[in-house]
């Protein structure tokens, strides 16, 4: 009996796991009938013919089911997130431009995802204040131009990976949550909004927040009051008083513009008077004017020559660009004015905006906040000098823009984005593996870069000064172009100080100093995040209370082998290159050694990789296996295709 009821049990449970383990075709086929599907969708070719890596709008890994992509569709109706958890390798959901509407879809049914996009449909729902619970992987929400309204949902405010987040165009009202890091991109625009924006979002730029006429606050200029009751009536005694107070401002007002006045008249009399004398006098030959400003009549040549220099400047730095590329030089900031602008993000300096310029090419305006601390001469001095930098592992800076209270840098578009876009979350579907041979090489074409800054300033205590993910962008090849580097003696030391990377080394945080090798420490820092594809800002505990730097994360958990928990899953196969991998996660060790003395510098770093680099040439097979893997491959491995900034 009881070997009976045991092979009884055994049937039912394999029975509840087969209905409840549906496969991905079947999971997939459950999903399409909750969709009102309108005109060619290519939505046929979902059917058991073939297997759902060949149907349209999917996207695979390794054989599993990666991501869908149902975009300008006419897809109606409402999702069934259900029906999807079946996909256990799922990660990207984008429905855009659809006509979408009904519920909020339970997302966080799919913990696993790491990106939505919802844009550009006709929801018109309140999202639910725990729509986003327990959903730790999420990195991206795109749910612009629709009509969602209510508050925007605490739970998104929480999310601990989320880098971008884009709620414009919607009807969201109440209050914006506080967040518990910084964006790399977001934006609230155009929604109803109201109350204080948060201190955390305080330095992003205004128009991230404008078309909300209750929001209040930095960075916009509204300032926030407390509230008032305006429902009530004044009494009658107060209304006299307000008459009278009225009376006797005006009257005071009165009095002032009449002496103003009369003080005008006089002044005009006198230098009547004034230009009558004869411009030059006789027993000097020096004009009154020159005179005036103290100079004698052997330097009058001086005086005209400084005071035309004032006039061209003034009239450079209020109209004109200062270019630092000759093959650049082919418009202007009307031009910059007058084009198609969108922003594409707003960091820790300012805004920046991607340009359609009308001779067709695409450049990128950066605009500076809390660049005060150089006068004209010194910042335009600097200027000249990042301008002769070259060097393929930099992104150069075409032209710039001075003004006391306005400062924009000019540079090319790079359509792959930033490092920190593909590390984190701006990986195409098509190109789900940001594989080892492609990291390798671009922490080569960093250190390279840093070598170069570090040879051509050598008066900077430190070259680059901002190195991180997002400063470092990636070509069309998949070569590293350094950005915002050799600006410390530009911004402010209060800004420096609160927002720039070399002030978040171990020696200033210890000692307040900067040095070359805190550029090092920067640079091992990267290095780690490459390797472990997780953020460095913070690690929180087990107990909740305390955090940890990536430096120390790693080092708690690597004991000199192999450990598969310490690397970016999404890597890829590494094809026996684990010793090269542990190789370069000790260089990047090194580099962040707490111990400035104890730390590489940067020629040393240098070198090891170039023998790293050396090594891997050497294995035919390494290079062999990545370059049949797609067409486009570079003699490096690398992929040119796949990447973009959707």
């Amino acid at each position: 009996m009881e070997s009976t009821s045991l092979i009884l049990v055994s049937i039912v449970s394999l029975f509840f796991l087969a209905s409840d383990g549906l496969s991905e075709t079947e999971s997939l086929l459950k999903f399409k009938k909750s969709l009102v599907i309108g005109g060619a969708s290519g939505l046929d070719s979902w059917d058991r013919k073939n297997p759902p890596c060949k149907w349209f709008g999917i996207f695979c890994d390794q054989g599993y089911v990666w991501g869908l992509r149902l975009e300008n569709i006419e897809l109606a109706g409402s999702l069934d997130i259900e029906a999807l958890t079946g996909l256990k390798s799922l990660r990207s959901l984008s429905f855009m431009n659809n006509k979408l509407r009904g519920p909020f879809p339970s997302f966080k049914k799919l913990g696993a995802l790491k990106s939505i996009y919802l844009s550009n449909n006709q929801f018109d729902v309140t999202i639910p204040k725990d729509a986003f619970d327990g959903m730790g992987w999420l990195k991206k929400i795109h749910l612009e131009h629709n009509k969602f309204n209510g508050e925007i949902p605490v739970s998104v405010a929480k999310i601990p990976k989320l880098l971008e987040l884009r709620l414009d165009g919607n009807q969201f009202t109440g209050q914006i949550p506080e967040f518990t890091h910084k964006l790399h991109i977001l934006n609230f625009s155009n929604n109803a909004l109201s109350g204080p924006i948060p201190n955390i979002l305080r330095t992003m730029d205004p128009k991230l927040f404008e078309g909300n006429k209750k929001l209040c606050g930095k960075p916009l200029l509204t300032e926030c009051y407390s509230p008032y009751n305006l429902s009530e009536e004044p009494k009658p005694s107060s209304k006299k008083k307000t008459s009278k107070f009225l009376y006797i401002v005006a009257a005071v007002v009165a009095v002032i513009l009449a002496l103003l006045i009369i003080i005008g008249l006089i002044i005009v009399l006198c230098r009547r008077r004034s230009y009558k004398q004869p411009l030059m006098s006789p027993d000097s030959g020096t004009s009154s004017l020159q005179k005036r400003a103290g100079i004698q009549k052997g330097d009058k040549g001086q005086y005209c020559c400084h005071s035309k220099n004032r006039v061209a400047k003034r009239m450079i730095h209020t109209t004109k660009l200062s270019f630092l590329r000759d093959d650049k030089g082919n418009f202007d900031l009307p031009d910059l004015l007058k084009s198609s602008a969108e922003i594409m993000g707003s960091g820790c300096f300012g805004a920046s905006y991607k340009t359609l310029l009308s001779n067709g090419s695409m450049m990128v305006v950066k605009r500076f906040k809390h660049m005060d601390s150089a006068g004209s001469e010194e910042f335009q001095d600097n200027m000249k000098r990042l301008g002769r930098l070259n060097h393929e592992n930099l992104l150069p800076i075409v032209a710039y823009y001075y003004k006391k209270e306005e400062k924009l840098f000019v540079s090319d578009f790079i359509d792959n984005g930033s490092l920190a876009d593909t590390l984190h979350g701006h990986r195409s579907l098509e190109q789900p593996n940001f594989d080892w041979p492609t990291r390798l090489n671009i922490v080569k074409g960093v250190g390279r870069g840093l070598l170069y800054l570090h040879k051509n300033l050598p008066s900077l205590m430190a070259p680059h000064g901002h190195l991180k993910s997002s400063n470092v962008l990636l070509s069309e090849n998949f070569e590293p172009l350094l950005t915002d580097y050799g600006l410390i003696p530009m911004i402010n030391a209060e800004s420096a100080q609160e927002l720039m990377v070399a002030y978040k080394s171990p020696e200033y945080l210890k000692q307040s100093r900067v040095t070359k090798k805190t550029d090092v420490w920067g640079f091992g820092v990267l290095i780690l995040e490459i390797l472990t594809g997780k953020l460095p800002e913070s690690f929180p505990q087990s107990d909740k209370e305390s955090e940890e730097d990536i430096t120390s994360w790693v080092k708690s958990i690597f004991k000199g082998e192999w450990t598969q928990e310490l690397f970016d899953q999404e890597m890829g196969k590494t094809n026996n290159c684990e010793g090269d991998i542990l190789k370069l996660l000790r260089i990047g060790l090194s580099c962040s050694e707490v111990d400035v003395e104890k730390r590489l510098d940067i020629k040393e770093v240098v070198e090891k990789l170039e023998d790293l680099m050396k090594e891997r040439e050497g294995d035919d097979d390494f290079y062999s296996t990545y370059a049949s893997e797609a067409d486009g491959r570079s003699s490096r491995g690398v992929s040119s295709e796949g990447i973009n900034l959707s």
